[in-house]
């Protein structure tokens, strides 16, 4: 009824890695009915960290069989049965996949005595092989070697099964139940509380410490897709371990959902996330005094805690922006960098500049000019305020953005009118911005007023 198994492999992911020893024990429930073991020729280098740990070395496995000369007997033993293993998902995972490259599709139930561990033995220090068999003192004849892991995992197996008073392992093994695709390390409690509406789910290490924010339209959904498949791919392997626990906040809408997913990629910077971190603009207007003080209005790159009056992708957006505004407020060429050199200034000949450059105009009079342009340019920046659905009927959700700058969001009683950005602002929260929230938002504003080269 049961294959219990353990193996030792090159690394810990298996679409770069190879098994190096595998061990099965058929188990009926009451007594062990078969047993195979055997080396693995991986077909690649072991790591010298690897066989630290095992004890396996190239020179063992050099004339041991392939994975594919093993794998119809595999197949035979493992096919039909439940697959029992200590972290189940690493093992299988492993074993899926070279099966599948040798022709074979393994389709088994799953049990993972480290869940199992802590439903049927609850209150114990660590679920670790080592540290479960020395506190049953089950003896391990060999650790960190597949014969003497998988053994002790038999014994323990044995243990689990006699002590299941609540049916836990029956449970675990309905059509439908989503316990053997979880991580070893999370309480499928927390998966089972999970709402059925948007919002930002994050997952925490061992620590608390969130590895990963991600967004959802249906919480419940969302999360479990997570843990559904066998990706072999390290990235899915290493995450899958790594969480510990799940926290979760419910917003009214899935345009909520998205901006708060990303001011907390940007606030929590978790390690697994590895969108967003780099999405800005990458041009910005920056506005400063020079010597003789005149403003001056540069395009520059955007560089990190900078704060442009204006961003934008593209540098042909911005000049062409610039000439708009020069040629509005008969700003000086020269003086927005424009122009360079020292001959005659191009707005003198088109009669723009009123001599800025040549110090003929006074800074005074320039510069009430230039902060003109740019009140102009930052009016000119969508303002809305979406209105949509709340999390309850005597309430609805609220965003505001102002001039092209996200204030914040949050909830205001279904009696507000909510018309006037001054009416909601108290009830909302504010949150920083960054640009991926602002591309978010841009499609709900509508500019009637637009200087050509704003978008």
């Amino acid at each position: 009824m049961y294959a219990i198994v353990d193996i030792e492999t090159t690394g810990g992911h298996a679409s770069a890695n190879g098994i190096t020893e595998i061990a099965v024990f058929l188990y009926n429930g009451n007594e062990v009915t078969q047993h195979y073991q055997t080396l693995v020729n991986p077909g690649i280098p072991i790591p010298y960290y690897i066989e630290s740990l095992t004890g396996i070395s190239n020179s063992m496995v050099a004339d041991a069989p392939p994975f594919e000369a093993i794998a119809p007997l595999l197949y035979d033993l493992l096919k039909d049965r439940i697959f029992v293993a200590h972290n189940v998902n690493f093992d299988y995972s492993f074993i899926k996949h070279q099966l599948a490259n040798a022709g074979f599709d393994l389709q088994s139930k799953k049990l993972c005595t480290v869940r199992l561990g802590r439903k049927i033995f609850p209150g114990l220090k660590s679920y670790s092989l080592g540290n479960i068999c020395r506190h049953f003192s089950i003896p391990v004849n060999g650790r960190h070697r597949a014969g003497g892991d998988a053994e002790a995992t038999t014994v323990l197996f044995g243990m689990l099964l006699a002590n299941d008073k609540e049916k836990v392992i029956a449970s675990m093994l309905k059509v439908g139940s989503k316990e053997q695709f979880l991580p070893p390390n999370l309480p499928p409690e927390q998966v089972k509380g999970l709402p059925a509406h948007p919002g930002v789910y994050y997952f925490h290490d061992h620590k608390d410490k969130v590895v990963y924010v991600g967004k959802a339209k249906d919480l419940a959904k969302r999360v479990n897709s997570h843990f559904t498949g066998h990706s072999t791919s390290r990235q899915r392997q290493n995450f899958l371990r790594t969480i510990h626990r799940i926290s979760y906040q419910e917003t009214a809408t899935e345009l909520m959902a998205c901006i708060l997913e990303s001011v907390e990629i940007k606030r929590l910077w978790p390690v697994f996330n590895y969108a967003q971190k780099r999405v800005e603009f990458r041009y910005g207007f920056y506005l400063f005094e020079d010597q003789q003080g005149y403003l001056r209005l540069a395009i520059e790159k955007k560089r990190k805690y900078s704060h442009p009056v204006h961003s934008f992708n593209l540098l042909i957006d911005g000049h062409r922006l610039l000439r708009s505004l020069i040629k509005e407020f008969q700003l000086c060429p020269k003086l927005c960098f424009l122009q360079k050199g020292d001959g005659t200034c191009a707005g003198i000949t088109a009669g723009t500049c009123k001599g800025a450059c040549q110090k003929v105009e006074r800074p005074e009079s320039y510069n009430e000019r230039m902060k003109a342009a740019i009140a102009f340019l930052q009016e000119q920046q969508p303002s809305v305020i979406i209105v949509d659905k709340g999390r309850n009927s005597s309430e609805k959700s609220c965003i505001l953005m102002e001039k092209g700058r996200f204030y914040g969001m949050g909830y205001v009683p279904a009696e507000v009118n909510t018309a006037e950005a001054a009416h909601v602002r108290d009830y909302l929260t504010p949150y920083a911005e960054n640009e991926v929230i602002i591309s978010l938002l841009r499609p709900y504003a509508s500019n009637s007023r637009q200087l050509s080269g704003i978008r």
